[in-house]
């Protein structure tokens, strides 16, 4: 035991020097709330969910005046049970890339991280990772858009007055190497940030692979600051794939939409409610979800939020408002109304 301490000790003295040369930080945030989960039919309790809780590294490096090098290393981790939620062997299941970035030209990056698709529903996306989040509709059966994709390379241009372009192509879509199979995939971009004003335009189209068909979609998100005091956002994804998620049908098409806003009611206080629909090809298959909550900073890097939301199954939907970002993630059932009402706390270091 000895030994593997003093092993230990002389290693990390030897990582310090090298680590205080570069320009590296360690971050992460702590999310966990404790909510009331409703499936309208069998489940009715009380769980305790880590929400997208996480640690990671960044750096960049300098190469000369013009050209930079960064990095990041990022994995997901359960606050609640202490898990890492997914390969406890993978110290990378989030975010993680390495690239270069120019003053003038952009940037390029390697590794495995959002798509552009996913990215782009940033400006309408008032409840990330809470109960109520977008995702719970928008990810559509089992070809769930808004992924991060591996084996990604991604360009970005600089700030063009406002705008930037971010175009993304995964060789091989949750694999390492393929043979005889197309999965390849492409997700693009374009962002715009000024003023009162923040929306995205993005397109997707992934290639057949092992577990899900070919499938497209389109999405636009906007927010737009109406007073210094509200924000309106709006949201609108239209998606076709192939797939055997419905059955005895092999294609799949759906339309997403909605509509919120964000109300400051103090310097550190905001209300806000969003409503969203899914319309499926096939009716059965709609639902709708409403959400409200309130959120309160108690300073820049901790915040508290009570949410409730509600998803309104038809019959073949089943759907439920706690399906995202979230370990505390029972199913729901179908045709049914799924509740959730969650208090939470969020830190960020």
């Amino acid at each position: 035991m000895k030994k593997k301490l003093i092993a230990i000790v002389v290693g990390a003295a030897a990582v310090m020097p090298a680590l205080a040369m570069a320009d590296v930080s360690i971050y992460g945030r702590a999310h966990v709330s404790t909510d009331f989960l409703d499936d309208g039919a069998d489940y009715s309790e009380t769980n305790l969910s880590s929400n997208a809780s996480r640690l990671g590294f960044k750096g960049e490096h300098q190469i000369n005046s013009d050209v930079k090098a960064f990095f990041q290393i990022e994995q997901q981790i359960n606050f609640a049970s202490g898990s890492s939620d997914g390969d406890s062997t993978n110290f990378s299941t989030r975010d993680t890339f390495v690239g270069v970035t120019g003053n003038n030209w952009g940037a390029i990056q390697m590794g495995r991280f959002d798509s552009p698709f996913k990215v782009a529903r940033g400006p309408a996306n008032l409840f990330g990772d809470q109960v109520g989040d977008m995702r719970n509709l928008t990810r559509v059966g089992n070809a769930r858009f808004d992924e991060r994709y591996d084996n990604t390379v991604q360009y970005t241009t600089p700030d063009l007055n406002g705008f930037n372009i971010k175009l993304a192509y995964s060789v091989h879509q949750g694999q390492s190497a393929a043979q005889d199979h197309d999965s390849d995939g492409f997700s693009a971009s374009l962002n715009y940030a000024a003023g009162p004003f923040e929306g995205a335009l993005a397109y997707e189209k992934l290639e057949e692979d092992v577990s899900r068909g070919e499938r497209d979609g389109i999405r636009v998100a906007a927010a737009y600051k109406l007073t210094d005091t509200f924000k309106l956002v709006g949201f609108y994804q239209a998606v076709e794939h192939d797939t055997d998620v419905v059955a005895d049908r092999d294609q799949w098409t759906s339309d997403t939409y909605g509509v919120g806003g964000e109300l400051k009611v103090a310097a550190n206080t905001a209300l806000k409610a969003m409503w969203m629909t899914r319309d499926a090809d096939d009716s059965n298959y709609d639902a709708d979800m409403w959400v409200v909550g309130v959120e309160h900073k108690l300073d820049k890097a901790v915040r508290v939020y009570a949410n409730y939301a509600v998803v309104d199954n038809e019959s073949a939907s089943a759907l439920r408002p706690w399906g995202q970002a979230r370990s505390a993630n029972p199913d729901a059932a179908a045709g049914e109304e799924a509740s959730a009402f969650s208090v939470g706390l969020r830190y960020d270091f």
